[in-house]
């Protein structure tokens, strides 16, 4: 039964559609990030990369290979764009960007996390099947078919972004007290039409409801084609406020520019033959449903895959149950559960490092190791707090200090609430290992 509902033949319209908008925002997002000079304050003058626990291994290349890595993704959307040499370009794009993002765990962002996971499912699905480079060039015969998994799964995970991002504003912060709006919106009252709203508290209450309900429903709306285009509408909104409101790049127009994947088989048939028109393109007449050709995969006939990928995607962004304490303040399974803006959290730092033979005790400088974006993310997050105690351990001893210590004293604030010591400031940093396990050095 379920077999037969991933496998149902569907339009190739939507998944053509997707690979098209997906190629060119990822362009766009890598030449912004390049033009920034980005490559250079990330990773090139860097002294220290943040590492996801697991994933320490990975190294930060020389500059030339950093700056060679962004041009390969640049050409790589391209060739997602325009179907050319797909699968090549999909697998390289993929490889590339996740990369990049697992060098320095400081600069994770959840819309990074969603373009990874697309990226990886463009993969494995055939939108290079019709109206692409390598259908014109005779590499893929073409379809207007494919098995409804394919579509599905690419749906199923933009799902995920606003489901989870609204499952995780229930929370009493978010709605009974309206934080973090309430010290966020004051700041935007020049913004145009609704800005004189901003300073006042109710309207931080209707926004962090209709945030909620908004993110928990709107995948709802875009299925019923009744309410698709006032959703849509809604969706530009949404982000179109926010994008002004906070520096979250390009992930407004990211969400703008692929929810419309929900829309209907004619919006993309509209879509595909608009941009031959403007090309004045021929689309090859030779079509066939993708399950019955020769080069079929078996991955196209298997149910417990996609089913696989969907269980998962569902169960781990709960995986901060399986932690004691108030998840904003110690981060525990925080990462990859589409926790979007959902805290004001801020710290300080101040580490020491003592030389146990003399006793004697200094005071760590961190811009002298860390940008200024890298310490404000590690102050307030246990895990690279122990990573950064770590590495000036290291440093340290090569310094010729004899096993030294490193303590620190942090204090943080999370949603305007007075800041308070994180940890035992005595604590031996130095001896602690990261891990799944829960940190019950924290104070709670």
């Amino acid at each position: 039964m379920l077999g037969a509902w991933l496998n149902k033949p569907v339009s190739i319209y939507p998944l053509v559609y997707a690979r098209i908008l997906f190629g060119i925002l990822t362009f766009f997002s890598t030449a912004r990030f390049m033009a920034l000079g980005w490559v250079g304050d990330h990773f090139i003058e860097s002294v220290v990369q943040f590492k996801y626990f697991g994933f320490e291994w990975v190294p930060l290349m020389p500059p030339g290979v950093m700056y060679g890595i962004h041009v390969l993704m640049l050409l790589t959307s391209l060739g997602i764009t325009l179907g050319a040499f797909y699968r090549w370009s999909t697998v390289l794009f993929f490889l590339c960007f996740t990369y990049v993002e697992l060098v320095d765990i400081t600069y994770y962002l959840n819309h990074y996390y969603f373009v990874s996971l697309f990226a990886l499912l463009l993969c494995f699905v055939p939108a290079q099947r019709y109206f692409s480079i390598d259908v014109w060039r005779k590499a893929t015969t073409p379809c207007l078919h494919i098995p409804h998994w394919n579509l599905f799964l690419l749906r199923f995970q933009v799902f995920t972004v606003y489901f989870f991002a609204g499952i995780a504003k229930i929370n009493t912060d978010w709605l009974l007290q309206a934080l973090p709006l309430r010290i966020w919106l004051p700041a935007h009252d020049d913004l145009p039409l609704i800005g004189f709203l901003m300073p006042y508290p109710l309207t931080a209450y209707v926004f962090s409801w209709a945030g909620m309900l908004f993110d928990v429903s709107i995948i709802a709306w875009l299925l019923l084609p009744r309410t698709r285009l006032l959703a849509y509408l809604a969706i530009v909104f949404f982000h179109a406020v926010t994008g002004m409101m906070f520096q979250i790049g390009i992930f407004p127009l990211v969400m703008i520019g692929i929810t419309p994947i929900f829309f209907s088989d004619g919006f993309h048939e509209k879509f595909v033959r608009g941009i031959r028109g403007v090309l004045r393109l021929r689309i090859p007449t030779e079509t066939q449903t993708i399950a019955s050709l020769p080069g079929s995969t078996k991955l196209q006939r298997m149910g417990f895959l996609p089913l696989l990928f969907v269980v998962f995607q569902l169960l781990f962004p709960f995986r901060y149950l399986l932690y004691p304490g108030n998840v904003f303040w110690t981060e525990e399974g925080y990462r990859f559960s589409w926790r979007v803006m959902l805290m004001e959290k801020a710290a300080t730092a101040q580490f020491y490092v003592q030389d146990r033979a003399t006793g004697r005790e200094g005071m760590v400088v961190n811009q002298d190791f860390l940008c200024s974006h890298q310490e404000k993310q590690m102050a307030m997050q246990p895990d690279l707090i122990l990573q950064y105690a770590h590495f000036l351990k290291k440093h340290y001893t090569k310094q010729g200090l004899k096993d030294p210590k490193v303590r620190a004293e942090v204090y943080v604030t999370l949603n305007g609430r007075p800041s308070r010591l994180y940890f035992d400031p005595q604590l031996d940093l130095g001896r602690l290992r990261d891990g799944w396990r829960h940190k019950d050095w924290l104070y709670e």
